[in-house]
């Protein structure tokens, strides 16, 4: 599969297309696609961003940088599911492997793209918080950059209730209910609480839900880790744990966030998001 990129530098009028035939021997089809799944971007005197209009003007000046990349082109986004649109944000649920920040090879398979491309009508989109890749749940996009810094800000300060669900190998009916872990992490303060929902003694698998009042990197997959509990499909934490597992050790991260309560910075009304039953983690379903 090819892989490979250019740096155009634009010296006579010629449409971007053109520009970017010049440098490679891609259809104008393919061409097209990748641009629209990200793979280009302008610089314009300092700025530099992501483009897609096949007819943006250019300047003399200008640079085209096309990233192409036929393996990262060809993957397909699992479907997100929208929760509520309340025009200034939405709120979505990410499934496994979708992520929340393009690279400079595409955004196609981002939460954000995906909002711009399935809401009505389409809007501009901006991050506000992030969900690791292999973790599912609810995620909030900001269709304004005012909204963005205040839903940003609304997360960085804490301002919210943050619930998440976890399937985690071993038996957490043994532990205090609640538990509070307060492992610090990079040398940063965490907490965590974690609270059994369910145990399933044939597969020594525990379900529990976990409020967390700092939003650590992995911070979940290291507390429930440090524990004795490594959630089922981490295999960056807890591996020797796992060895003995009784489900398939491939299965995807059995961790989601599963509720976010807050007070709108724009409107000052209390919302309440709730990830609906089917798209939690379940027992049952893990094999």
């Amino acid at each position: 599969m090819q892989k490979f990129q250019c740096q155009i530098h634009i010296e006579q009028t010629i449409s971007i297309t053109a520009a970017i035939q010049s440098h490679c021997q891609l259809s104008v089809s393919d061409i097209k696609k990748a641009i629209d799944k990200g793979a280009l971007w302008l610089s314009r005197g300092k700025s530099t961003q992501r483009c897609r209009r096949l007819k943006k003007a250019l300047k003399v000046g200008d640079v085209l940088h096309f990233y192409y990349d036929e393996a990262v082109l060809a993957q397909v986004p699992t479907p997100a599911t929208l929760i509520a649109d309340l025009v200034d944000y939405s709120v979505w649920y990410k499934p496994y492997g979708m992520l929340c920040q393009g690279s400079k090879w595409s955004d196609h398979c981002t939460i954000t793209r995906w909002a711009q491309k399935h809401l009505t009508p389409e809007r501009a989109v901006f991050p506000v918080h992030r969900l690791d890749r292999a973790a599912t749940g609810l995620i909030i996009v900001a269709h304004s950059k005012s909204a963005a810094r205040a839903l940003s800000a609304m997360f960085a300060q804490h301002q919210l209730e943050k619930i998440y669900q976890i399937i985690c190998h071993g038996d957490h009916r043994q532990r205090p209910q609640p538990e509070t872990v307060t492992l610090a992490i990079d040398g940063k303060a965490a907490c965590s609480h974690f609270s059994l929902l369910a145990y399933d003694a044939e597969r020594h698998l525990s379900q529990l839900q976990v409020k967390i009042e700092s939003g650590r990197k992995h911070q979940i997959r290291i507390h429930a880790a440090s524990i004795g509990l490594p959630v089922v499909g981490d295999r960056l934490h807890g591996i020797a744990l796992q060895a003995t597992a009784q489900v398939n050790t491939e299965a995807d991260l059995q961790l989601c966030a599963v509720t976010l309560r807050f007070t709108c910075p724009m409107s000052h009304v209390e919302r309440v998001f709730t990830l609906p039953e089917p798209l939690r983690p379940q027992l049952a379903n893990l094999r």
